[in-house]
């Protein structure tokens, strides 16, 4: 390894945080992992090197998110990439999901890495450099019948990555969100996929969307270890993309929904344009 990295990595226990831990280690990068449960992290990684760091960090709290970064630097002395992967998916229509529900999905999703961007920040504002990697979904971009609340945290962390990465350019930071489809992680398993605990019956087409996504568990086309590598690859690019899509279940969608765009927005120019003083 000619230029290991120091990586700072929240929901690293399983799924494709577990892979991309795994694989910079062996590769000879520096991880600070984070995890609610300390002791799952430490067995699902199994590997005891002084370049391994794991943590157990509430990212809901903002004190157990500035203690982990301090943690990282002072093991490390530095911080050169920041990926902001911790969250759980949660189906059902809006009517099915409680409020308790629905904000408990933005707090995780969202509000948590808003709060490890909000600590590291300082330190990559005084290094003049470093790299944030969001990971979205493509929900996030074409949102899918059933997944109402959970698109609208992923679309959430689209948003505020494309402005985030106009405000620290400047700095030196570079800022990617990025929005895989599906992959053959426990993602679709009970542990991480929450469903209504009081399904309407009349939803039916929810319900069908529902199981078809969950027939996908063991299926999914997308392999978490070459998504591991192209993450790796991104941050060692001199000028990453903003976006990056990881599947080809992902690319396509996304270019469906750029044609819906460009059809809706054309047909309906005419009343888009009629609003302005000079119309």
């Amino acid at each position: 390894m000619n230029n290991p990295k120091t990586w700072f990595i929240t929901g690293a226990s399983q799924g494709l945080g577990l892979s991309l831990v795994k694989r910079l280690l062996h590769e000879g990068h520096q991880v600070a992992a984070t995890s609610r449960n300390l002791a799952s992290l430490v067995q699902a990684v199994a590997n005891n090197s002084p370049a391994f760091l794991p943590l157990q960090v509430d990212l809901g709290n903002e004190v157990s998110v500035q203690q982990s970064i301090e943690q990282t630097i002072n093991a490390f002395g530095r911080l050169d990439v920041v990926v902001n992967n911790a969250g759980y998916g949660i189906g059902g229509s809006i009517e099915e999901l409680t409020d308790a529900e629905t904000r408990q999905a933005f707090d995780v999703n969202v509000f948590g890495a808003l709060n490890v961007i909000r600590k590291v920040m300082p330190h990559l504002r005084a290094a003049g450099a470093g790299h944030i990697i969001n990971i979205s979904s493509i929900a996030g971009i074409s949102s899918a019948t059933g997944w109402a609340i959970y698109a609208a945290t992923k679309a959430a962390m689209v948003g505020f990555t494309e402005v985030l990465a106009q405000d620290v350019e400047s700095f030196g930071i570079k800022v990617t969100v990025v929005e895989p489809g599906a992959f053959r992680t426990n993602f679709l398993t009970a542990e991480s996929l929450r469903l209504p605990q009081q399904p309407i019956e009349t939803y039916q087409a929810v319900r069908a969307s529902h199981e078809k996504y969950l027939q996908l568990n063991g299926n999914q086309a997308g392999d978490p270890e070459k998504a591991a590598g192209a993450i790796i690859q991104l941050a060692a690019e001199e000028n990453p993309p903003l976006n990056l899509l990881l599947g080809q279940d992902a690319y396509q969608r996304a270019l469906r929904k750029l044609d819906t765009l460009q059809q809706e927005f054309q047909t309906w120019q005419p009343l888009t344009i009629s609003t302005s003083f000079d119309a």
